[in-house]
């Protein structure tokens, strides 16, 4: 026993030490931000100043989504294995259909096409507030995002849960609980630590994909760019500060989500 704990103290110092070395790379793509903004004040420091703002809509719109989708991809997956055979077909179906359909084709139906459903239903059932009904755009964006990236996480739930032995559940229901007992205090609790690394690589996809709101009047940082580019004609100097921004954003995030990794396997 005695020869074993230097072994085992040994193994927490290590852990203990640990650095992520990608945390290089962000400090390095902020310092060339800075550097650009330094030597280069015309256009980098005008640039960032006109887009900053979208920086805030774009995490705002991102982080919502995100919520959204990992509450609703959690029931849709439960619904995948559910055995009443109804649930099943439905949510099935729906899974299918929005992976079947481009983000951008959605995000365009849900900003113009569905206001139109809604103004004709109103204007059907005599309700004024729906007749005149207009879409917000930053709702329509986290709406359209939340129920494009729902599918696909229901997929990742469905896995995670599926990798669980049968054994679990059965010991489970043998102590007497329910099956939402038994997936909530058994089985989920396990199913998300495997699941993790993919939900992480999702909330990355997420934030590059949310980019693609800027074309329904939301003014993320790429429609800012835009906008900027538009006015000035500089294309080069404004795309590299957008995609240095961008870089910043989705590195931070993927070391977040190492970090959280590491501090699950650390508690096993």
């Amino acid at each position: 026993m005695a020869s074993t704990l230097p072994v085992l103290l040994n193994t927490s110092d290590k852990k203990s030490r640990y650095f992520d070395r990608w945390w290089l790379l962000l400090i390095g793509v902020i310092l060339l931000i800075i550097g650009l903004i330094v030597f280069k004040p015309d256009p980098f420091k005008r640039i960032l100043f006109f887009v900053s703002d979208g920086i805030g809509v774009t995490i705002y719109t991102t982080l919502v989504s995100f919520v959204i989708v990992l509450i609703f991809g959690l029931i849709t997956g439960l619904g995948r294995l559910s055995k009443i055979s109804i649930i099943r077909a439905v949510t099935t179906i729906y899974v299918e259909v929005v992976r079947g359909i481009p983000l951008l084709v959605q995000l365009m139906f849900w900003y113009f096409a569905f206001p139109s459903i809604i103004q004709g239903l109103g204007e059907m059932i005599s309700i004024e507030t729906l007749a005149k009904y207009r879409a917000n755009p930053i709702f329509m964006a986290i709406l359209g995002l939340s129920f494009c990236y729902s599918a696909y996480m229901s997929e990742v739930y469905r896995a995670g849960i599926q990798s669980i032995s049968r054994g679990q559940m059965e010991a489970a229901r043998s102590l007497g609980m329910t099956y939402f007992q038994a997936m909530r205090f058994v089985i989920l609790p396990q199913a998300l630590r495997v699941i993790l690394p993919p939900v992480g690589n999702e909330f990355i996809t997420l934030l590059k994909d949310s980019s693609l709101v800027s074309v329904v009047a939301v003014a993320d940082i790429t429609r800012r760019g835009r906008e900027f580019m538009a006015a000035n004609f500089i294309p080069v100097d404004t795309w590299v500060m957008v995609a240095l921004l961008y870089l910043v954003l989705t590195l931070f995030s993927a070391r977040i989500v190492t970090w959280i990794e590491r501090k699950t396997k650390l508690e096993r």
